[in-house]
């Protein structure tokens, strides 16, 4: 049987299917999409059925996907975690560069938590290493917001297992944002040690982009897969969440992710 729910940071449950909201931005990230009472539906559809995990990111918009996360959901249930990121600054659709100086990963903390309309960040994700800043400067940062309370707990986004190795020598870490689904398992490693240390792996791209044949099975391969990926598929369609949301109701026999594990996933037309 598997767990329908995760510990994060050993102290915030979550169930393990939630939402992330970069479809609720336009093409590229940029922009809105749709009607904006649409995207505030979906959100709060999503919590009604049971997530209490929602991921979203300060460039999501860039800043549009916070501002629906906090006029849907705010004040926010109790058990609600919400996770955003920081590191990336976005100048156009799919345009963007990392910034990962001390200074300006604790300006975009306090913009986000101003859009969140929070007083601390349940889970704050550093979008991108930076190349160009000591990784000890950069989760630094992180810690010394950690210590003021404005963050719980903090995450990586997109890392190597010898990143996280060296980042987990520095500081806790709670959660790795990685790229992982059924046709792309390069981070198996990442996942592992994951595993080995009881960290969250929220899985981005979970059904590769819109690739996929049946994506309730590919959700609940990844649910069946390992019991720290925590999947965070997200849609502006009602009934595309519901279907998303139904995987977490999807038994796999032995078989089924036996067959799974052996196969690509890829529609073939």
């Amino acid at each position: 049987m598997i767990s329908e729910t995760f510990l994060l940071g050993g102290d915030l449950p979550v169930r393990r299917l939630g939402f992330g909201t970069a479809q609720l931005t336009g093409p590229g990230y940029w922009g809105p999409r749709g009607e904006r009472a649409d995207a505030v539906a979906v959100l709060r559809r999503a919590v009604e059925r049971g997530v209490n995990l929602i991921d979203t990111a300060d460039n999501y918009g860039p800043g549009i996907a916070e501002e629906l996360v906090a006029e849907a959901l705010h004040p926010y249930p109790a058990d609600l975690v919400i996770a955003t990121k920081g590191g990336v600054v976005r100048t156009g659709a799919d345009a963007w560069h990392v910034a990962g100086r001390p200074e300006q990963l604790r300006a975009m903390c306090e913009a986000s938590l101003r859009r969140l309309r929070t007083d601390r960040i349940d889970l704050y994700q550093l979008h991108r290493l930076d190349p160009g800043v000591p990784m000890a400067e950069q989760l630094g940062a992180l810690d010394e917001l950690r210590r003021e309370g404005k963050i719980r707990h903090v995450g990586l986004d997109t890392v190597d297992a010898d990143q996280l190795t060296r980042a987990l020598a520095l500081t806790d870490v709670a959660s790795v944002q990685n790229r992982f689904n059924l046709v792309d398992r390069a981070s198996e490693p990442v996942l592992e040690l994951c595993e080995a240390r009881g960290l969250a792996f929220l899985p981005w791209f979970p059904l590769a982009n819109g690739a996929l044949d049946d994506p309730r099975r590919a959700l609940a391969w990844l649910l069946h897969r390992s019991p720290v990926l925590c999947p965070t598929p997200g849609t502006g369609s009602l009934a595309h969440l519901a279907e998303n949301l139904s995987a977490a109701g999807l038994r796999l026999s032995a078989e089924e992710v036996e067959a799974l594990d052996a196969a690509d996933g890829v529609t073939r037309g």
